[in-house]
């Protein structure tokens, strides 16, 4: 894998972004993420675009749209094939986190697609699971956008300005991002909680014969 990786800092700018963008599209569309994080390509763009050999903002602009095209392909196929995809013998092998990825979409809706965006697995099923879910096409192509566009400019300055360091820098951002956003996740479930006990008590207590006292007639 190593080689394969040094080979792309290598070869000619334009072979460059052709690999880079194949790899950060098939990520979501195909679900390659479980081999190669999308995060280390787009630093590797960074990289090479760190070397003179490709313009900064052509390599942002590539990752960024192969992050969404590849995203709308995801969400396409969770829309016609979701069930079947899903019960694929490689995602039921990690059922537990395609379940949590399933809870935090139907929790968090939009926000689910934008911040999934920097977790990887959760980065390579939310598009599906957007699309199985019927959520609205406008509505997910926004928030995705969203996160493309904050994804792909982090991770590909990241390895332009970390140079040769792209290796360790992709592991670390991807680990410290992605504990994050968990974080982040875990805070909002969290406070949903607290807000729906609440919800809950004020409903029992509007209800309870002692909250609407009946008046009685008489002296």
């Amino acid at each position: 894998m190593n080689a394969f990786l040094e080979g792309i800092l290598n070869i000619s700018p334009v072979l460059a972004f052709t690999i880079v963008g194949c790899l950060v599209f098939a990520e979501d569309a195909l679900f390659i993420g479980f081999l190669i994080p999308g995060e280390t390509a787009a630093v590797l763009g960074g990289v090479v675009a760190s070397r003179g050999q490709a313009a900064l903002w052509a390599m942002m602009a590539v990752v960024v749209l192969a992050a969404i095209v590849g995203d709308t392909v995801g969400y396409e196929v969770g829309k016609h094939l979701g069930p079947r995809i899903l019960d694929s013998r490689a995602l039921r092998k990690r059922r537990a986190k395609l379940e949590a990825a399933q809870d935090f979409l139907r929790r968090r809706g939009g926000s689910a697609v934008f911040l999934g965006r920097f977790v990887a697995f959760f980065r390579a099923v939310m598009p599906a699971l957007a699309g199985s879910s019927r959520m609205h096409y406008p509505r997910f192509l926004a928030f995705n956008a969203a996160g493309g566009l904050v994804w792909g400019t982090i991770f590909v300055l990241l390895g332009f300005f970390a140079g040769n360091s792209y290796e360790a820098v992709a592991k670390a951002a991807g680990r410290d991002i992605t504990a994050g956003v968990l974080l982040a996740a875990l805070a909002a479930v969290v406070v949903w909680r607290i807000r729906k006990a609440r919800r809950e008590r004020r409903t029992n207590n509007a209800g309870s014969p002692t909250a609407h006292p009946e008046r009685r007639d008489g002296p």
